[in-house]
């Protein structure tokens, strides 16, 4: 293996496991080992689609010595056994989102990785994408003053219309699966959340799968959540998988005592920033970098591999993670018990992308 490498190996071979492996497969400072699934023909299909080779068990590529970092692609559920699983094994990994499904797992996660000596990345990525690192470094330049107040929005639309198996996304919700990607975004910008209010709704319990097969959904498909924060900002947070992302209200709104910044997408590199003055109209604000049209899925992966060959923190830290879950579990504790929930963890903000550093 070349220095400038590290091998790498996925876990999990479901829908979002094609653009990982097409984006790996030409990240430079990436060799792509091979990819196993718990569904052999998963794994089978993806493997001759993309020219990989394919483990036949977990343990079969976790005893490969090429394989540096395990990429942990399964389902919410199994997250948490995964990587704890890929750990033991010695391996570095970088997990999908949640990092787990309770606070307590992630805790341990975070634990083992430092005992064992090994890096503990987890998705959203996001924050790393031009778009966020412009509205961040328009945030550092004091553009809009003091922030005190946040919205963001996460209009998901019906999972069943577009993905083959939505059902496991409509167990964990859309908080959990989706109202982490601004969680990541804003808490690394505006600091650590420590105290929480939600509200919770089932709009829609009866779906249907584009296959023609009805279920019932029991997690609440619409969630608001205020995030007070360390800083004394105030995110308002809505996430559902009910109103479609053609809804007019997106993204993430920053105001502040001197005025209001809007990234327009929490997830896409490429989503215009604006700025605008007290009670002025918003301007376009030009990026710090053009960012990509089509979000590269390798990237939180590739910052891995670069900040273990580098010897510096990796940005998407596990311990980041483990406090957005533990914000996750609030809102959950908040609207099922109907009070504000406390919370204690904290984490050490990412650094800018350098490039983004003005």
């Amino acid at each position: 293996m070349s220095q400038n490498k590290l091998g790498v190996g996925i876990v999990g071979c479901g829908d979002i496991a094609v653009q990982y492996v097409k984006w790996l497969k030409s990240a430079p400072e990436v060799d792509l080992v091979g990819i196993t699934d718990i569904d052999r023909a998963k794994a089978e299909a993806l493997g001759a689609a993309q020219h990989c080779r394919v483990y036949a068990q977990l343990e079969d590529l976790l005893a490969e010595p090429r394989v540096q970092v395990a990429v942990n692609l399964t389902t919410h559920h199994a997250h948490r056994a995964v990587t704890e699983t890929c750990l033991n094994a010695g391996k570095h990994v970088y997990s999908e989102k949640p990092l787990a499904l309770t606070f307590a797992e992630a805790q341990a996660l975070v634990a083992l990785a430092a005992q064992k000596g090994l890096r503990l990345a987890c998705s959203p990525f996001t924050l790393m994408g031009e778009a966020a690192q412009t509205a961040w470094a328009q945030l550092r330049a004091n553009r809009v003053g003091q922030v005190r107040l946040a919205y963001a929005e996460v209009n998901h639309g019906r999972i069943e219309t577009w993905h083959p198996a939505p059902i496991p996304f409509y167990q964990v919700g859309a908080m959990w699966d989706v109202g982490v990607y601004p969680l990541a975004i804003l808490t690394a910008m505006l600091g650590p959340a420590r105290r929480v209010t939600a509200f919770g709704k089932l709009l829609k319990p009866e779906r249907v799968t584009k296959d023609g097969v009805p279920y019932t959904v029991s997690t609440p498909d619409w969630i608001i959540a205020l995030i007070e924060t360390e800083s004394g900002a105030l995110i308002r947070l809505t996430t559902t998988f009910y109103a479609n992302n053609r809804s007019k209200q997106t993204g993430i709104e920053f105001h502040g005592d001197l005025g209001s910044l809007f990234l327009a997408h929490w997830f896409l590199f490429d989503a215009p920033v604006e700025v605008a003055a007290y009670g002025e109209p918003y301007q376009p604000i030009p990026p710090v970098r053009q960012g990509p049209p089509s979000v590269p899925w390798s990237t939180g992966v590739q910052e891995l591999v670069q900040a273990i060959l580098e010897e510096r923190p990796h940005r998407c830290s596990a311990e980041h993670a483990a406090h957005v879950v533990e914000i996750l579990e609030a809102v959950t504790c908040s609207y099922t018990e109907n009070r504000p929930v406390a919370i204690t963890s904290s984490f050490t903000p990412p650094a800018p992308m350098e490039w983004a550093v003005v």
